[in-house]
C-alpha cells in the first residue's frame, strides 16, 4: 500500500493545491481584488483552502458553512481571516446560500469542484506519484482509492493517472450515506439525494456538481459505497498505524481499500485531511 498523507501543511488538508491555484489565477485575472472578494461554501476544508491563499494575495473572503459545520474548521477559517456564515442544515443548503450572496453583493463565487483550476491543483499530488514512480521510489500503482465529496481531488488526480499511469485502476470512494455523486456517475445523469448525514462531513455532498461529473466520467473506473461502521474502523486503524490526525472522510479511502478484492499490486490510498472536530465535553 501506498499512503499518501496530505494534511502536513498549514491548514491541514490537501486543499491548500487548488484553492491557492485558482485564486493567484482569479488576482492575476482581477477577477478578485481588495475590493471584490470571494464567496465560497464549504464544509471546512476548502474554505480554510481559500481563505489561506487570499490572505496572502490581499482578499476578503465570505464562507457560507452548515450549522452543523465541525466547530474546529469554523473557528480555523476565522483564524485565516474569513468571514463565516453558518446557514442551513447541510454543506448544499449553504452552497446555495452562498450563489445568492455573491450574486447580490457582486463578489467572485468559486465553487469547488466546478472551477477547473481546483481540480489541476489537486491533481499536482498524482504528479508527484507518477514522479516518484519513475525514479523508482514507489511501485506502479494498481489502483487509487479517492475520497470524492464535489469531486475536484478525483477530477485532478484520476485525469493525471489516465495520462501518466493508464493502467492505474482510479477508483471514487463515498458514504453510504452520501452517495449522491456515485449515483449520479453510475447513471450519467444528475441525482440529488435528500440527504447527506455522513460522519465524513468532507464528502457529505447531496447535490452533485455537473462539471465535475463530467470530468469524472473519462477519468473514474469505478466508484465504491462505504459504510459509516466501516470508515470509523479505518479511521481508528490508522490512527493506530500512523502518527497522524485522521478524519472520517480521509479515513474513507482506506476503509474501501481494505475490501477491495480484486487488486492484485500496491494500491493508493490518499489521506486528503486531519482537521478533527473538538472532543466532546
Amino acid at each position: 500500500m501506498v499512503v499518501k498523507a496530505d494534511s502536513v501543511n498549514p491548514i491541514g488538508c490537501f486543499k491548500g493545491r487548488g484553492t491557492w491555484l485558482a485564486v493567484s489565477r482569479l488576482v492575476a485575472s482581477d477577477g478578485v481584488g481588495e475590493s471584490r472578494g470571494l464567496v465560497v461554501a464549504s464544509a471546512g476544508n476548502f474554505g480554510q483552502g481559500v481563505a489561506y491563499a487570499a490572505r496572502a494575495h490581499g482578499v476578503p473572503v465570505t464562507v457560507f458553512g452548515s450549522r452543523r459545520a465541525n466547530a474546529a474548521k469554523v473557528d480555523a477559517m476565522r483564524l485565516l481571516g474569513a468571514e463565516v456564515r453558518l446557514v442551513g442544515d447541510d454543506f448544499d443548503a449553504a452552497r446555495a446560500e452562498a450563489a445568492t450572496y455573491a450574486a447580490e453583493r457582486g463578489w467572485q463565487l468559486l465553487v469547488d469542484g466546478q472551477d477547473p483550476w481546483i481540480a489541476i491543483g489537486a491533481g499536482t499530488m498524482a504528479l508527484e506519484l507518477t514522479e516518484a514512480i519513475e525514479r523508482g521510489d514507489l511501485p506502479p500503482l494498481a489502483a487509487a482509492y479517492v475520497p470524492v465529496g464535489n469531486g475536484a481531488l478525483i477530477g485532478g488526480v484520476g485525469t493525471w493517472l489516465k495520462a501518466a499511469s493508464p493502467a492505474t485502476r482510479v477508483v471514487g470512494v463515498q458514504a453510504e450515506r452520501a452517495p449522491a455523486m456515485t449515483l449520479s456517475w453510475q447513471q450519467h445523469r444528475t441525482i440529488e439525494t435528500e440527504r447527506a448525514d455522513t460522519i465524513a462531513d468532507g464528502i457529505a455532498t447531496r447535490v452533485p456538481v455537473p462539471e465535475a461529473l463530467e470530468v469524472m466520467a473519462g477519468t473514474v473506473d469505478e466508484m465504491v459505497l462505504i459504510s459509516e461502521e466501516a470508515i470509523l474502523a479505518a479511521q481508528d486503524e490508522l490512527r493506530r498505524a500512523l502518527p497522524l490526525a485522521i478524519e472520517p472522510s480521509a479515513a474513507a479511502s482506506w476503509a474501501a481499500a481494505r475490501q477491495g478484492a480484486n487488486d492484485a499490486g500496491a494500491v493508493l490510498v490518499i489521506l486528503t485531511g486531519g482537521n478533527l472536530p473538538p472532543p466532546e465535553a
